[in-house]
Formats: structure tokens, sequence, C-alpha cells
């Protein structure tokens, strides 16, 4: 059933492609399931490395086991913004959070971040996160001040004094710039090695190697970001066949 939830025989499918080291596609394909689904499936329960079906379906169980215990009754659950699905959104944000978690981010610093790029004004005050995230705003204040000294966010008022955390687009391109720097600074040391190892021998010659890969995908790295900054700025323009094109807010 495309549409339902996945079974236990998909979850154990799923494990042995990712194994087999599949892509996500060719998954998806043979379970007859949206690529989304198995991407998701496996980035909130432990990604590539750690996925494994006994334990997804267990933790899907309880997931939903606490879903209905916390579930308000009635008219109470607020309606989403633009007709969204709020269970696809809720699990759309675990996907992210676990993403950012395997690039290294805390778990509550990427549950804040996600909650911050995926609401549609970009900014939230402290109160919202507590309510969105239901943790205490000692949680919330510590993920913030951890965010915003590595420059993730930054804060601002708003017409009523209060403090709102914002993430800033700027962002993506600031810390592809470092990436590039730090890699230029890998390259110069892989140089002083060939110097001191001898420029005649094996272990000189793998560093110049790698030294010549790290310089190019370095200078392609900054190049792209400087040429593709304005991206980060652009809002989609749908025209009368359906189609998106880029239209940039800076001048």
């Amino acid at each position: 059933m495309p549409g339902g939830r996945l079974t236990q025989q998909e979850r154990q499918q799923i494990a042995l492609g990712v194994a087999d080291g599949l892509a996500y596609a060719e998954i998806a394909r043979r379970l007859d399931r949206p690529t989304s689904t198995i991407t998701r499936e496996v980035m909130r329960n432990g990604g590539p490395t750690a996925y494994r079906a006994d334990l997804a379906h267990r933790a899907t169980e309880r997931r939903a086991h606490r879903r209905r215990r916390a579930a308000p009754r009635g008219p109470q659950t607020p309606p989403q913004a633009h007709g969204r699905d709020a269970e696809a959104v809720r699990e759309y944000e675990e996907m992210f959070t676990t993403l950012l978690m395997q690039q290294g981010l805390p778990k509550m610093m990427s549950r804040v971040l996600t909650c911050l790029y995926t609401t549609d004004a970009g900014s939230l005050t402290a109160s919202e996160l507590v309510r969105h995230l239901q943790v205490s705003p000692a949680s919330v204040s510590k993920a913030i001040t951890f965010l915003e000294s590595q420059g993730l966010i930054r804060r601002e008022r708003d017409e009523r004094r209060r403090e709102r955390y914002v993430v800033d687009n700027d962002v993506w391109y600031q810390g592809m710039i470092a990436s590039a720097r730090s890699n230029a600074q890998l390259a110069e040391t892989a140089r002083q090695g060939v110097s001191i190892l001898g420029p005649d021998t094996p272990a000189a010659a793998r560093l110049e190697n790698i030294a010549r890969f790290v310089d190019f995908v370095s200078e392609s790295m900054a190049r792209a970001a400087e040429q593709a900054r304005d991206i980060l700025y652009t809002k989609p323009q749908t025209t009368s066949g359906g189609t998106a094109t880029p239209s940039s807010d800076r001048g």
C-alpha cells in the first residue's frame, strides 16, 4: 500500500537495500513507495550507517503511542498554515533534525534550528519555541546561546520589543566560504609535508596529490558560493504553466 504506513517486512527490505548500498530512489522503486518516504524512514532511524528494521519498527510504534496519548481532543488542534498535512510536517521536521545531528549538531540545537527553518516567518520568540518543541525555557535558552555563538542564528527585536531569533539565509554562504578556507589550509599543510618528506618519495607524491585535489575543490566551492549567493534570496515565481522561476530580492 504506497499510501499506508511502512510494514515491518518493508523495513527489513529497506535495511537490506541500505546495507547493499542501493540509492533511496532504487529502494523506493522496489517497494513502490515515494523516495521521500524511504529517505525520511532511514534518516529518522539512525541514518544509513545505523538503520535497523526492528529498532525502526519499535520506534515508530512508540511514537504513534505517544501521539495518541498527547493528541488534544476536539477542535483544540490548531490548523496548519497553507493547508499543510500536520503529520507530514512533523515527520519532515524529525528527518531534518536527524540530518543536522548526523552533521555534528547536538539534538536540542538541531530541533531549534529545524523549527526556525520550517516556520514561514523565519523567526520565533523563546515562548513560541518552547510551545512548539514542548521543552523547558532553559533548554531553548541553552540552544539559542550555542546557535548564536556558531553564527547560525541572530537576535532582533520586533515591534512589540520582544526578542526574536532569526535564521539568516546568508549563513549558508558564510559556512561554504569557511569550509573552502579550511580546505585551503589543509592543502597548505599537505604541501608542507612534501618538503619535509622529500619531493621524490611516495609519501610526498601522495601529499602533493591531496593538496592539488583539495585546492581545486576549495577554489571551486568558493567560486560557486559567490556565483550562487543570490539564490539564497530568491523567491520562486510560478509561471502560467506551473513552473517555478527565480526572482531575486537583491539589487
